[in-house]
């Protein structure tokens, strides 16, 4: 599949530092995004922070600073984490400053007005700040927020509404056409399910007096700001610069051959529901996908700032390292559940799969190289016994991943570490090494097991980046080369192996 592609994390609010959860979907999108560029020739991978909120506004007047110091300082501890987990997005998107998110926000509320799907309503409901949500009564859980156990607060305005129930039939026929697709599928029956039921029109501003004046004016109503989901749901498309010309917005959002979201279970409605149909009055192309991820748990309650059990990454990384992080959220997070997140579980797996598995046949097979044939990769008989394995490989790999199920992805990459280790065991070089008689065997084990670590750090690249580099370079590899089912022997005799220092040294567990 060729073309180009765009991907794209929610954009969380800044109302205090983030949690795992923030963490858990920027290591998603980063390796989706990753893994999309071995089958497009480009992808736009876009983050950043929603500063709109009146959530903000609170937090910044209990610190008792103002709400502009407040957003920089924590969007900046959200850029220093992406940063510090191997994240690299293209471009990341602050809602109260940049100027293309104005334009582009004043734009699509003009173009709604325009189609008449814009206009002014007394409005009453019960209101969570936590959510900047209006619920139903019926919504809620013994009378609070299901999200924020909070009781939310009723309020009384008046508002701009726009007219979601009559895009109704319109969004029916993109979910069940598959124009637009809801990973996984049951997330995908929630939403036609909820739209079947019959759709109400929604509020789309907030009195600018209750929002502090902090927000997007409303065009032509300055007792108005626009509601903060209808102006960060906008970012996806104004941070490509659609309003300017910026030939972006056609390469990675009209010109597209995938357009994807990827989003919390908690937020589903907003991208599914609200965020199409307003594309849809404003004449703009849709997402193809959403990708839904359940929420990190912490014995089996979501974690979040408003609930006080946010774990904080940063000292995760601090404590057992940024590739010990990464790689338990991809290794051992259901994509589509939920799931605990624990420092036990990080070390686990990291020293199962990395340390014990991965680390160690590249320690062992790259000392072999040096000690048996002075470093360099032999030449050998092209059946040597991994080349199904390897090709299975590949095969499942990249299927799980093209799924965006990467729990499922890695465990065909470890589990390919695990055939080769057993390879080595199976012919056992270090025997074969003293008969001369042996020496083509020899050589065939070692070109195999060369060319088997290496596809699987090829594997490796949307997982851990940089580790996957390291280990292309311990096998005289350059960090872009591509291995096929057909070509997975093809450059390695001769290369020149060197054992590398430990790429996974073993962590401890924490102390209990």
């Amino acid at each position: 599949m060729a073309g180009t592609g765009f991907i794209s994390t929610t954009i969380p609010y800044v109302n205090a530092r983030p949690h795992l959860g923030h963490a858990l979907e920027f290591v998603e999108t980063d390796a989706y995004a990753r893994f999309m560029r071995t089958r497009l020739d480009e992808v736009f991978f876009l983050t950043g922070s929603d500063e709109n909120a009146l959530k903000n506004v609170l937090a910044a007047e209990t610190a008792g600073i103002p709400t502009a110091d407040l957003v920089a300082r924590n969007a900046g501890a959200f850029q220093d984490l992406l940063a510090a987990l191997g994240c690299t997005p293209d471009h990341f998107v602050r809602t109260s400053v940049d100027p293309l998110h104005r334009a582009g926000a004043t734009e699509i509320w003009q173009r709604m007005a325009a189609a008449g799907d814009l206009y002014p309503r007394a409005y009453e409901g019960l209101y969570c700040v936590g959510c900047e949500q209006f619920y139903e009564p019926a919504e809620l859980v013994d009378g609070v927020c299901p999200e924020h156990q909070t009781e939310p607060e009723r309020v009384r305005e008046e508002n701009w509404f726009f007219r979601l129930s009559r895009y109704q039939d319109d969004l029916l026929k993109c979910l069940e056409s598959g124009e637009l697709v809801i990973h996984p599928e049951t997330r995908r029956n929630e939403v036609i399910s909820f739209v079947r039921a019959g759709l109400q029109d929604i509020s789309v501003s907030r009195s600018a007096r209750r929002a502090r004046g902090w927000g997007i004016p409303v065009p032509g109503d300055d007792s108005q700001v626009m509601y903060v989901w209808i102006d960060a749901l906008t970012n996806y498309v104004n941070a490509l610069g659609w309003t300017a010309g910026s030939p972006r917005y056609q390469a990675y959002w009209a010109g597209a051959a995938r357009r994807v979201h990827v989003l919390g279970k908690g937020v589903i409605r907003f991208h599914a529901v609200y965020w199409p149909a307003m594309l849809l009055s404003a004449g703009l192309p849709l997402p193809t996908d959403l990708v839904v991820h359940g929420y990190v748990t912490a014995g089996g309650r979501k974690v979040g700032k408003s609930l006080g059990n946010a774990v904080d990454p940063v000292s995760l990384i601090s404590a057992y390292g940024a590739r010990a992080v990464r790689y338990a959220l991809l290794a051992t997070f259901a994509p589509f559940g939920d799931g605990d997140v624990t420092a036990e579980r990080i070390v686990s797996a990291y020293n199962h799969d990395l340390a014990n598995g991965l680390g160690n046949l590249v320690n062992r097979v790259t000392s072999m190289i040096g000690r048996y044939r002075d470093g360099l990769v032999p030449a050998g008989a092209a059946d040597g016994g991994l080349g199904g394995a390897v090709a299975d490989t590949l095969r499942d790999f990249a299927e799980a991943f093209a799924g965006f199920d990467h729990r499922t992805a890695v465990q065909h990459l470890t589990g390919l570490v695990g055939r080769t280790n057993a390879y080595v065991d199976e012919h056992a070089p270090w025997h074969l090494a003293k008969d001369p008689a042996a020496a083509d065997r020899l050589d065939t084990c070692l070109l195999h097991t060369a060319a088997a670590i290496r596809a699987v750090a090829t594997l490796l690249r949307p997982v851990l980046p940089d580790a996957a580099t390291e280990i292309l370079a311990a096998l005289g590899q350059p960090a872009d080369v591509e291995v096929t089912a057909g070509t997975w022997l093809a450059g390695m005799t001769g290369a020149r192996v060197e054992k590398p220092a430990a790429i996974f040294p073993r962590i401890d567990v924490p102390a209990t």
